[in-house]
């Protein structure tokens, strides 16, 4: 008999997170599942490691099928440790979130949600990072769960392209409206910090501003339109048409 596919479970919100629990949940219908997550939020942590002082993993259950590790390092970290230290084996899957946020266009840079994914990419392991559009602790994950499931199972059948893994945003609603694979929106965020009451003092804050809000094949007009967005992401990111145009300064 052949063995159930090994999955692995990290995210930026903390190991007690709702979404991380709905994520594990999902899973378990799929293989066995270790979770190595952070111990507290970890959010903003893009691809950050621990380069001072010791990590330590804890822990918290075992039970047939299912492991829990908290990890007081970055989702990096997390990813880093259960590939070295935790799994017997290389995981068939690693998946990240369910991020309470989303983590559309030039977020993808500052997501410790997707920080988990890359590493794992980085490492040949086929790896999706999944958000939703609402910071809401008890956000009602339930409307995407089939979709969850569906992308998950294809992403352990197909077989991507080396340094390729994907990023799934959903929108915040009662009923998807379907599922759009796109690319990601060009924008910024801006109007990025507030006084914090105190002089030389701020606060990180902001909102994001789609430099193209019209086109309909990004992510964020996807998931603004009620749909699933799921973009697939390159690791290497050299911008080969310049090439050439630095050929000069070779001697």
């Amino acid at each position: 008999m052949s063995e159930k596919p090994l999955i692995l479970i990290a995210n930026d919100d903390g190991v007690e997170a709702k979404g991380i629990k709905v994520l594990t949940r999902l899973m378990c219908q799929l293989g066995q599942v270790v979770v190595v997550a952070p111990d507290g939020a970890r959010s903003g942590s893009s691809c950050a490691i621990t380069t001072h002082g010791t990590v330590r993993l804890t822990c918290l259950s075992q039970a047939p099928g299912l492991q829990v590790y908290s990890c007081s390092g970055t989702p990096t970290d997390c990813v880093k440790l259960a590939l070295e230290k935790v799994l017997g084996r290389k995981p068939d899957l690693m998946v990240s979130g369910i991020n309470h946020g989303d983590n559309t266009s030039v977020s993808v840079h500052y997501s410790g949600t997707l920080g988990a994914v890359y590493e794992a990419c980085m490492k040949e392991v086929p790896a999706i990072g999944f958000s939703v559009r609402s910071t809401d602790p008890e956000c009602d994950f339930s409307p995407y769960e089939q979709s969850i499931l569906k992308i998950a199972s294809l992403a352990m059948k197909k077989v991507f392209p080396r340094d390729v893994c994907l990023n799934v945003n959903f929108p915040l609603v009662e009923k998807l409206q379907g599922i759009r694979v796109c690319r990601l929106a060009r924008g910024n965020w801006v109007e990025e910090w507030i006084e914090d009451g105190e002089a030389d003092t701020f606060r990180l804050t902001g909102h994001f501003v789609n430099l193209e809000p019209e086109a309909e094949d990004t992510d964020d007009w996807a998931t603004r339109h009620g749909m699933a967005a799921v973009t697939p992401l390159k690791l290497d990111m050299t911008h080969f048409p310049t090439l050439p145009l630095l050929k000069e300064l070779e001697s």
